[in-house]
């Protein structure tokens, strides 16, 4: 199968997307992420503010906010959001816990919330300072 790799173009797309979209709900962290054997990558935005009540407000947002600004590097289909107490959120909190440096962290060849993967992107926690900057 086909695996591209995941661009700073998509990386720049996705950071612009949880930017506006912690004006709607605070972003406790965003990851991109592919499966292995997959060859999309899936952007999460993940909130403690998402939970199955409103969990189609959140992705409806997603879909105003990008197509206010449409990018040829991020389809609001590669983008999943999710509360805290999805599995793959607690897995990354304790990532970003470990490491504490504000500071982009790779993923690669790992378990990750019971899913194995191929390869992933956390961005900065947005509460880090260089996040929010546009």
């Amino acid at each position: 199968m086909d695996q591209s790799p995941l661009v700073n173009e998509q990386i720049d797309a996705g950071q612009r997307l949880i930017q506006k979209f912690n004006s709607y709900q605070p972003v406790q962290s965003a990851f991109w992420l592919r499966e292995v054997d997959s060859a999309e990558w899936y952007l999460y935005i993940i909130s403690p503010q998402i939970d199955d009540s409103n969990f189609d407000l959140a992705y409806g947002e997603v879909i105003r906010l990008t197509s206010q600004s449409p990018s040829p590097w991020l389809d609001p289909f590669q983008v999943k959001v999710a509360g805290t107490n999805n599995p793959l959120a607690v897995a990354v909190d304790k990532i970003q816990q470990k490491y504490q440096a504000p500071l982009p962290t790779r993923l690669r060849n790992r378990m990750l919330g019971g899913i194995y993967v191929d390869e992933g992107y956390i961005y900065e926690p947005l509460n880090s300072g260089s996040a929010t900057s546009p």
